[in-house]
């Protein structure tokens, strides 16, 4: 969902009380809060409930909707929040970090053909993501699966945009070199045969 069509129903929803538009910002956004809250509270129902609850509040909330700048970061802050009062209850008063999120892609965003990936490279570069640390991977999960900007998610994780980047960096390097080891380790060396992986 465009950045002018989330605006285009927030106006619609403030102005007019727009229930088509409501639906419409709900089914469009659901799937990226959905995986979000869960990252936080791990079950799908409590996750699905937290999404239920933001929305719940836009609607409570619609006559201000148009004061905030930002609708999209604004309701991962809102998931955020709610997610972790939830844990607050559970847990009480027990202390969250953002290490303790435990992102789940739903795919990988390379797309094999523009990058001539194989299926065997596609299943080493998932694996690499699944071993980033949680904070690593959750950022680039909402920076590459999301498409979230940096200074965006900073705001969402409550984290400094240098944070954000140098995570990210940390990220791209870990699967890189996954995946320029495996491109060593299957290439036969031009003169010597198959190559053997160093030990």
């Amino acid at each position: 969902m465009t950045v002018d069509r989330i605006q285009y129903l927030q106006q619609q929803i403030a102005r007019y009380d727009d229930q088509h538009a409501y639906k419409e910002l709900f089914k469009g956004l659901y799937h990226f809060l959905f995986p979000f809250a869960r990252t936080i509270v791990k079950e799908k129902e409590t996750a699905e409930e937290v999404v239920s609850d933001v929305f719940i509040k836009v609607w409570e909330k619609r006559k201000q909707l148009e004061k905030i700048e930002n609708l999209k970061v604004y309701l991962y802050v809102s998931t955020r929040n709610i997610a972790i009062n939830y844990l607050d209850r559970q847990r009480r008063n027990a202390t969250f970090s953002i290490d303790d999120y435990h992102a789940d892609f739903t795919s990988v965003y390379f797309d094999p053909e523009q990058m001539l990936i194989t299926a065997d490279m596609l299943a080493l570069i998932q694996k690499a993501i699944d071993q980033l640390p949680s904070k690593c991977r959750l950022i680039f999960k909402l920076a590459k699966e999301d498409g979230l900007k940096y200074k965006e998610i900073a705001e969402i994780l409550n984290i400094s945009v240098k944070t954000v980047e140098n995570q990210l960096a940390i990220a791209l390097n870990k699967i890189g070199n996954t995946v320029s080891f495996d491109i060593k380790k299957s290439q036969p060396s031009p003169t010597s045969g198959p190559a053997t992986p160093h030990s």
